[in-house]
């Protein structure tokens, strides 16, 4: 029998090798890998989907908004740590906002410009917001009282007050010396020395997950000491007893990973939840 070409012979191995891993790859290993992950995990590996009522109202691994059409935070509910992933929670568009701590200057608004807030005035404006949801102080430090980074321009004869556009006043009426003036949208103060100014304040009731959204921008959990804050406003909206929420917090809160990796965390959503089933 004639020997094929060697050419020839060389496209049919490599087509028989395509087809092989193909079958293998394609078919054989997706198939055992999700027996496995189905035999050992379970619910875990279908999503851990949330049900209620024989419909799925999330996942408990990822987080999601619990707020009104018009965004603003639905008061009977605990709210979710911020998010920078999409419009919030979309898992599309996981991740963070890449923003850094020198991150600290507005670029203000300014003829067609819509501008950009800063790091450290998202989490100003953050703690402003929560503070007036719980009814405790949202100040923090290099925070100015309107929810903005307290953040100077410094030059030989004047300081700009960067973050806080004319005509609001600024947060201090003068600095070593120099007249503190509010800034004018469009004008360039790059020139100037950047001096953040940490202010006086020593105590800080909102804790850092609720200004601050996480790396992956899905978080379904906050600390302990965010749901703890976020209690008596549940408890008032549902005319529960503050302890009896309080125990549901602790009934939904899990333990460091393998009893030593992180920090305690509550699920919002079966937290959430829980509060709906009574």
């Amino acid at each position: 029998m004639e020997r094929l070409p060697s050419r020839l012979r060389r496209h049919l191995a490599a087509l028989r090798a395509v087809a092989v891993l193909t079958v293998l790859l394609g078919l054989v290993y997706p198939l055992a890998a999700t027996g496995v992950a189905q035999a050992l995990f379970g619910e875990r590996a279908d999503g851990s989907v949330v049900e209620r009522d024989g419909r799925a109202v999330g996942s408990s691994l990822i987080g999601q908004s619990f707020t009104d059409a018009d965004g603003d935070p639905i008061r009977k509910y605990f709210q979710s740590r911020p998010s920078a992933a999409g419009d919030g929670y979309d898992p599309t568009s996981t991740g963070a906002s890449n923003l850094g701590p020198e991150d600290v200057i507005d670029v203000l608004p300014a003829g067609s410009d819509e501008g950009r807030l800063s790091l450290l005035t998202q989490v100003c404006a953050r703690s402003k917001a929560a503070g007036e949801l719980e009814g405790v102080s949202g100040a923090r430090p290099y925070c100015t009282p309107d929810g903005v980074g307290a953040v100077l321009k410094v030059f030989p004869d004047r300081a700009v007050s960067v973050n806080q556009a004319c005509p609001a006043a600024p947060f201090i009426a003068s600095y070593q010396g120099l007249k503190v003036e509010c800034a004018r949208p469009g004008e360039d103060y790059a020139a100037g020395r950047t001096v953040p100014v940490r202010g006086d304040v020593t105590t800080v009731p909102v804790p850092a997950d609720a200004v601050t959204a996480g790396g992956s921008g899905l978080d379904p959990h906050i600390s302990v000491a965010y749901a703890e804050l976020q209690a008596p406003r549940v408890a008032k909206e549902r005319g529960l007893a503050l302890d009896r929420v309080k125990a549901l917090i602790d009934e939904h809160t899990t333990g460091r990973a393998l009893g030593f990796m992180g920090e305690p965390a509550v699920n919002v959503l079966e937290l959430n939840l829980a509060l709906d089933g009574r």
